[in-house]
């Protein structure tokens, strides 16, 4: 994920100097945890509690398909499907609680796990369907977990580095100008996404793309993730470069990311999976109903 988390100000800190408030725009403001009130957090995990909502209340069909359908592979991202939107609505708790003063250190350890898991699902999906989706590929799931676990903790290693090791506030936002490190990190990791989801675009027109799934669904996924990391790295730069604009892109992306990034891998991955599962066990159904002789009336 190149989009970054939302700062977050620690409460008890002190109240922001007036020559701050004159110096920063309506948009530094926005993205303050500090000027967030209940509505606002409540409409920003809306999407996050709708989507596990959906999830409940399919959760009984979804494990009789998943079941008889005796996929490691769904299964397996079925179970993550539900700790990446767990893992959103923990994010969006965290910004009603904001650390107290003196425990942010807590505070960025917690943030730094909830990022590492939604970093693993969405390079996860990606290396996954790359391979072919192959839905009985237990070797394949494998080798994504494997190598997904490894770059998100690369991921997560530079981030505690920065924050531990550099002093470096990723997570939390301070008084007065904050320390440009912080965004050209944010930049460069956007970029990163950014040319690794445009290097994927452009496989299929190249000699490679027999080792790209043909699904929409998979390049919809993509473009959809390249966008916001699109957005996420120009609002960055806007930052970098002093402009006020740049906060509101970089919350806006921050937004949609966490908020409908669940519901996105969802469509992605098992919604086509479920969909034919559907029409599998109606045929299931009505094979068992004519065997018992249900239908012998009608003839």
């Amino acid at each position: 994920m190149g989009i970054s988390m939302a700062p977050v100000y620690p409460v008890g800190a002190p109240d922001i100097p007036p020559d701050i408030n004159k110096e920063f725009g309506v948009c530094w403001h926005l993205i303050q945890s500090r000027h967030h009130g209940f509505w606002y957090n409540f409409l920003a995990a809306f999407p996050v509690v709708l989507f596990l909502a959906f999830l409940l209340v399919q959760s009984r069909k979804s494990f009789q398909k998943l079941l008889h359908g005796r996929s490691y592979v769904m299964t397996t991202y079925y179970a993550f499907i539900w700790a990446v939107a767990f893992l959103n609505l923990v994010w969006f708790l965290l910004q009603v609680w904001p650390p107290m003063h003196g425990k942010a250190k807590v505070w960025d350890f917690l943030s730094l796990i909830v990022s590492f898991g939604i970093v693993m699902l969405e390079v996860s999906v990606v290396v996954f369907l790359s391979q072919g989706y192959v839905v009985s590929g237990s070797d394949a799931l494998l080798r994504t977990i494997i190598f997904s676990s490894l770059v998100a903790t690369a991921d997560t290693f530079i981030k505690a580095l920065y924050i531990y090791g550099l002093g470096v506030p990723l997570f939390l936002t301070r008084d007065g100008p904050e320390d440009q490190r912080k965004w050209i990190f944010w930049l460069i990791r956007s970029l990163v996404f950014v040319g690794a989801y445009l290097f994927i675009l452009l496989l299929p027109h190249t000699k490679w793309r027999d080792r790209l799934p043909a699904r929409p669904t998979f390049y919809r996924y993509v473009v959809i993730l390249f966008v916001l990391n699109v957005l996420s790295a120009f609002g960055h730069t806007l930052i970098c470069i002093g402009a006020d604009f740049g906060y509101c892109l970089h919350g806006l992306s921050t937004f949609f990311y966490n908020g409908f990034y669940p519901p996105l891998l969802y469509a992605t991955f098992l919604l086509d999976y479920f969909m034919e599962d559907d029409l599998h066990l109606d045929d299931i159904y009505y094979s068992e109903m004519k065997d018992a002789g249900y239908f012998d009336t009608w003839d």
